[in-house]
């Protein structure tokens, strides 16, 4: 129950948000839901005047469809074969009193009976508006379609039924397709309708925004909930419900958190004769914990093929993302010096740095300030699972942060700025960009949100990265020849970053490291460099190095003496400019021990060797103003 407590806490701390509208970055309207409500996507909008009459009405269009309603426990989880009427806005089988009149087809009963009667009863509460009794005036003369019909919003055939779909043959009596058709999936009769009042003389709140409404409904509902029963979330005696929400992804999402609908005896094994034997859980939590999810995934989740990756405090919702790279969770970039040089962190400047960002958020968060991270998913259509919760408090969490982010660090190139230039950063991946890394950018979604789901205890829980996300990835980063330069040299920074949180190397050439490995990734990167120059900045093949790399991580030795080889040629092109490379081809191959220069398969330090070696020659070319550095 601890992920429904804290999501309890934050919708308690949040009040000041309920109903209030706020916009995606796809200008998609969300907000914090009142208890008692749920959104439907609603496609007719008919407008009523003060004294219950029809005054006009129009075609919803889709950017304004979604619409905040009032429901019961019962219309909340209804099925397509259960009368459960909304309390207010409903499909057209439900509102409208003329529906079999004009064609409507009915099962057994007569859902606008129901509707009808369960509306009454809100307007004629102590708790009722004004404009619940308008609505209710109007809806009770049971002419709803017909002014609709008049009104040109829906369109009867020559036998005077709802038209079911459109088809050309109707063109002869409504000329061309009417906007209805193009708003809803199915016929006419599948239209939802949301309700309105009019008044000439002054501007009305709508009714699906009207906090007014919304508190109306409330007091009026919780008259009538069930018996009380000890809440387990909350531990006090509160009327409790065995109906809980579902549309927590999206609005077309039928998965629901908690669920006991098999009454046959198989799912409870004899155990428990009733669901709220398992878990009790209050009515009023229930729906504040649930609206408080779906207010926190449509505001700052991640979805990924619908796993929800979501992480939030209980009191300050802003916290930083578990799943973001350095570049966006701590702006560090790379910074200059007065001389405008490129000033690299080493491990221990970086990690200064990082603190300082973190401190930052220490700051604006409070005091007793939780951080939450949850994944959610659904291996079926109506049950969703927690897949992973954790609470933790802040400053435990931003220093695991901090860890993550001073350790599991490379100089990746691949982000860029506004101008789309490209933007060097050092620090830690993404776990989105370490599955890329692992299996590529065209990986099915299912394998990244795997991957980013086994990544989150490396970070939150300090644990060891799995080891085959990093053979993976340094499979793929030596072999360059299958990728294109931009993804190899991708997966090459994210894969040294990988291997680097276990080495604690940094970026800046280590002339002292004599490790086999990482003195043959050297070899490898002064023999690409002395190529690619002698190739020229026209020249865009992959040098011999490049291409043999897959070959040299599995036999460095033998598949070494065929690139020195090749490298001859080159070298006799240079000239006098190939003597510091080659000196410094010697001088590193000296350094590897005899017994050692064999072709015993390579770890993934030659990778850090290589790039450290590559990045140091790429570094002093800049500085001796020599021909323009190759792009890396």
């Amino acid at each position: 129950m601890s992920w429904l407590f804290n999501l309890y806490q934050t919708y308690e701390s949040n009040l000041g948000q309920v109903g209030v509208i706020e916009k995606k970055y796809n200008e998609q309207e969300y907000t914090l839901l009142p208890i008692s409500h749920t959104t439907q996507n609603a496609h007719i909008e008919v407008e009523i005047t003060e004294d219950g009459e029809f005054h006009s009405a129009k075609v919803v269009d889709k950017n304004d469809a979604n619409t905040l309603i009032p429901c019961t426990e019962s219309s909340a989880s209804r099925s397509g074969s259960k009368i459960a009427p909304y309390p207010l806005h409903d499909k057209l089988s439900y509102v409208a009193g003329d529906f079999k009149a004009y064609g409507g087809k009915i099962k057994k009963e007569e859902p606008f009976t129901y509707y009808i009667e369960q509306l009454e009863k809100w307007a004629k509460s102590p708790y009722a508006t004004p404009k619940v009794r308008s609505i209710f005036t109007y809806l009770a003369k049971k002419r709803l379609i017909n002014d609709l019909v008049q009104e040109k919003i829906l369109f009867l055939d020559a036998n005077g039924q709802l038209i079911k779909s459109w088809d050309k043959r109707y063109e002869a009596l409504h000329g061309e397709k009417p906007a209805i058709f193009s708003v809803i999936a199915g016929d006419q009769e599948s239209a939802f309708v949301r309700f309105n009042v009019y008044s000439p003389d002054k501007v009305l709140t709508k009714v699906w925004k009207d906090v007014e409404m919304y508190d109306s409904f409330i007091r009026y509902y919780q008259d009538s909930l069930g018996e009380e029963d000890l809440c387990f979330v909350t531990g006090i005696r509160l009327p409790c419900t065995d109906r809980h929400a579902n549309k927590i992804r999206n609005a077309a999402d039928k998965a629901k958190l908690i669920s006991a609908n098999d009454t046959s005896g198989f799912t409870f094994r004899g155990r428990f004769n009733k669901g709220h034997e398992v878990a009790s859980i209050s009515y009023e939590v229930s729906q504040k914990a649930h609206n408080a999810l779906k207010w926190l995934i449509n505001r700052q989740g991640k979805t990924i093929d619908n796993r929800v990756f979501l992480v939030w405090g209980n009191d300050d919702l802003d916290v930083p993302d578990v799943t973001e790279d350095s570049f966006d969770l701590l702006s560090i970039g790379i910074s200059t010096n007065e001389k405008n040089e490129k000033i690299f962190y080493t491990g221990q400047d970086f990690a200064n740095e990082v603190s300082k960002a973190i401190d930052g958020y220490r700051n604006n968060l409070s005091t007793k300030s939780n951080v939450n991270i949850i994944i959610l998913d659904s291996a079926t259509t109506g049950r969703l699972a927690v897949l992973y919760f954790r609470n933790l408090h802040k400053e435990q969490y931003l220093d695991r942060l901090a860890k993550w982010h001073s350790t599991c660090v490379w100089l990746h190139r691949y982000r860029k700025n506004d101008k789309g230039e490209n933007v060097p950063f050092y620090g830690a991946p993404s776990t989105k960009d370490i599955a890329y890394a692992a299996y590529g950018p065209k990986a099915n979604e299912k394998v990244v949100k795997g991957l980013m789901e086994r990544m989150l205890p490396c970070i939150v829980d300090e644990k060891k990265i799995p080891l085959d996300i990093i053979k993976s990835a340094f499979y793929r980063a030596s072999n360059p020849v299958s990728l294109e330069k931009w993804e190899w040299e991708k997966t090459l920074s994210v894969t040294c970053a990988l291997i680097n949180k276990q080495e604690g190397l940094d970026v800046a050439l280590d002339n002292e490291n004599n490790d086999r490995d990482y003195l043959f990734g050297r070899l490898l990167a002064i023999a690409d460099v002395l190529e690619r120059r002698a190739l020229g900045s026209d020249e865009t093949r992959a040098t011999n190095a490049i291409r043999y790399m897959n070959s040299f991580s599995k036999h460095p030795a033998r598949t070494w003496k065929t690139i020195q080889e090749s490298l001859q040629p080159y070298q006799a092109r240079l000239g006098t400019k190939a003597k510091y490379l080659s000196n410094l081809i010697d001088e590193v191959a000296s350094r590897i021990q005899f017994e050692d220069f064999n072709n015993k398969s390579l770890s993934g330090k030659y990778l850090l060797g290589f790039y450290s070696q590559r990045h140091d020659l790429y570094q002093k070319r800049e500085k001796v103003n020599v021909d323009e550095q190759p792009s890396i």
